[in-house]
């Protein structure tokens, strides 16, 4: 019995180090799954902040000074910032007057894309002369009469107001300028009177000294052929 009493206690031993050891290989197995289950809500949240902004329409401006990135999404309605910007839609591109100028735009420090499909009503399928077709910041003068068009009215039509003052809902102060370049040279003067001309490189620069002086301004673009 005193034999039998010591193999089962030994059993026993035997058992207990077995599930302990299947406890701790649980407990690790719980760990890592736990803080791959964080890196996916992480990851998650993430995309969700990107789909929103990427879904949202126009995002909030930046506060003055920071470094935060903005999205100016092109108008929902199409036909009224058409409107007033003084221009008329029509039902196919014109041909009398057919260039093109590239736009950069920087706002605080931060590049801001241009947005596809400005000036382009798609589901009436029709088309300002001033228009985008994609996120490239080329810009197409597309005109059944040759007449001068200008920045202003572009940025009226893409929704984002420009004046010497005012890019948008950002505005100049005693630390924010506002700075357009043509072929990377500054201009001066209101830049929404700022009149086309065939492969124009412009660049609008709002923003303190600090980020302006990590931008550096172009001076052309490389222009893909047929345009």
């Amino acid at each position: 019995m005193a034999g039998q009493s010591k193999k089962q206690a030994a059993d026993r031993r035997a058992r207990i180090a077995e599930l302990q050891a299947a406890e701790r290989a649980r407990d690790r197995r719980n760990k890592i799954f736990l803080g791959a289950g964080a890196l996916v809500i992480a990851a998650g949240a993430v995309v969700g902040i990107v789909a929103a902004v990427d879904h949202g329409g126009s995002a909030s401006a930046s506060t003055a000074g920071s470094a935060t990135s903005v999205n100016w999404a092109a108008p929902t309605d199409t036909d009224a910032a058409v409107k007033a910007a003084g221009l008329s839609m029509l039902t196919a591109e014109g041909t009398a007057e057919h260039i093109h100028v590239h736009l950069d735009v920087w706002v605080n420090g931060q590049k801001t894309t241009v947005p596809a499909l400005v000036g382009i009503n798609e589901n009436a399928q029709t088309i300002s002369p001033l228009h985008t077709h994609d996120t490239t910041g080329v810009v197409h003068i597309e005109s059944p009469v040759v007449k001068d068009y200008d920045l202003g009215q572009f940025m009226t039509e893409w929704g984002v107001p420009l004046s010497s003052t005012q890019l948008g809902p950002e505005k100049t102060d005693a630390t924010h300028t506002l700075k357009v370049y043509v072929n990377g040279k500054e201009t001066s003067g209101d830049p929404s009177k700022l009149v086309f001309h065939a492969h124009d490189e412009i660049a609008i620069v709002y923003g303190t000294a600090g980020d302006n002086a990590k931008i550096q301004i172009p001076s052309s673009y490389t222009w893909p052929s047929g345009l």
